[in-house]
């Protein structure tokens, strides 16, 4: 029987054999380069607590918490990892060398569970190390050895490579009601989680700014979309980790497919773009901001009509939101003042029912955090179907969709999509606007494009 191809796959060297006496060469003549005595992550005084909770839900089990591993992209090159968001709350950890590391809640009896982190320690210089371009610290950067990630994290660290296969229990990458409870654990955000949130909130806002200072020369280039999103990617990466989501930069007709990531269409100085985008931070925390534009600056009237039924869906949204409230609540306050709204325009014949979703497709709004559908494995009855509380974070986006074949539609209004989306954090009182400092009515928007295209 033929082996698999994923079986047989190796990883093809073009480098020359190397001979015995440049290995005993490779091997010495090192410097120490230890990691600052005093490393310690952000977040580690906070994950004991976090680990405590989730203690408190599984009694006497064992819990497998994975970093994730590495994905082939093309051949022998990787994707940019990211750490499992659940690894990365319980542990602190959320670099790309987390790659393959797990960690373990093992049961401790009257004491809950005591944390242990498995990870690939640093590679030594005294083996074949320069040639591991997977893991090797020359080919990938330094990785922290047993004792300083025991530092950094406060967790005790055993090495991944010693410990053989790891110990039977509870696997949240294959356990779902363990996935529902760590979704369920980070529905509401502590007040560093509210600051590493508000802070990918304040770099988002620069790169919409970005954004609009270069529309000159993206109206110009035959793929202006995707000049649009390199121009936010780069204050992504320059600020954060990178974007928290694929960028949609969406102009035209464009903007009414909800997942546009393409980019590859020209802009044209009639159209509004819609510019859907978050910066992520180092600590991982995501940003999730819509704003549509006039790419000449000025609304015409009938987008300026569009706008503002979509901006007053989400005044409504914005209105309905306070701890104790529904969830859905936010949406279905939208979406009532978008029925309304088609029906005075004369496309529905009234705002009963469901038909106003040919035109809004989606719902208005989802929890905000680590993920940028944050907590989606969630228990409905603890999160869709539950109550908002005080520190949870949310985005609220009504949209309207007219696409351009839409023959329900007068012809002035095809081809027409308008998002308006802004996170919020609840609060005691109803909600705060994080994303405030973007402004969202059309006279504020022509003002502020109109200042930062002038140079001003």
């Amino acid at each position: 029987m033929k082996e698999s191809r994923a079986a047989t796959h190796r990883t093809v060297s073009h480098d020359l054999p190397l001979s015995p006496e440049f290995e005993k060469f490779m091997a010495g003549g090192w410097a120490g380069s230890p990691l600052p005595a005093d490393i310690r992550l952000p977040a580690a005084g906070l994950t004991p607590a976090r680990r405590r909770r989730l203690s408190a839900r599984f009694p006497g089990e064992r819990l497998i918490v994975p970093a994730g591993e590495l994905r082939v992209r093309s051949n022998d090159c990787d994707h940019r990892f990211r750490p499992h968001s659940a690894y990365a709350w319980l542990t602190g950890l959320t670099g790309e060398e987390q790659a393959g590391h797990v960690l373990v809640m093992e049961p401790d009896g009257p004491h809950g569970h005591e944390a242990v982190l498995y990870v690939r320690p640093r590679s030594p210089r005294t083996d074949a190390g320069h040639r591991d371009r997977r893991y090797g610290e020359f080919w990938v950067g330094r990785r922290p050895d047993l004792a300083e990630a025991e530092r950094m994290t406060g967790v005790r660290c055993e090495a991944l490579d010693a410990q053989g296969a790891l110990p039977p229990g509870r696997d949240a990458s294959a356990d779902a009601e363990l996935a529902s409870v760590l979704s369920e654990l980070r529905l509401v955000k502590d007040a560093w989680e509210v600051e590493q949130l508000q802070l990918a909130v304040d770099h988002t806002t620069a790169g919409f700014e970005d954004v609009v200072r270069s529309l000159p020369r993206a109206l110009a280039h035959p793929r202006g979309e995707r000049w649009i999103e390199g121009v936010f990617g780069l204050r992504a990466r320059a600020e954060g980790n990178g974007t928290g989501y694929e960028t949609i930069a969406a102009a035209g007709a464009h903007a009414c497919v909800l997942h546009w990531t393409r980019n590859d269409g020209p802009l044209e100085a009639r159209q509004l773009l819609l510019l859907d985008a978050g910066v992520e931070t180092d600590s991982l925390y995501t940003a999730d901001v819509t704003r549509t534009l006039p790419l000449c600056g000025r609304f015409s009237p009938v987008q300026r009509q569009v706008y503002e039924l979509v901006l007053a869906a989400q005044d409504a949204g914005i209105a309905a939101l306070r701890p104790g409230a529904r969830f859905r609540d936010f949406h279905r306050a939208a979406m009532r003042v978008i029925a309304e709204g088609l029906t005075d325009w004369g496309v529905l014949e009234s705002p009963e029912g469901d038909f106003h979703r040919r035109y809004t497709l989606c719902s208005s709004g989802h929890m905000l955090g680590l993920d940028v559908h944050d907590c989606a494995q969630a228990r409905a009855d603890a999160y869709l179907d539950g109550v908002l509380e005080q520190g949870q974070v949310l985005t609220v986006e009504p949209g309207l969709y007219l696409q351009p074949d839409d023959e329900t539609l007068p012809v002035e209004l095809r081809g027409i999509g308008v998002r308006v989306e802004d996170d919020l954090v609840i609060t005691a009182e109803g909600a705060r606007l994080m994303s405030g400092a973007l402004p969202r009515t059309p006279d504020a928007i022509e003002a502020w494009m109109g200042a930062l295209t002038d140079g001003r």
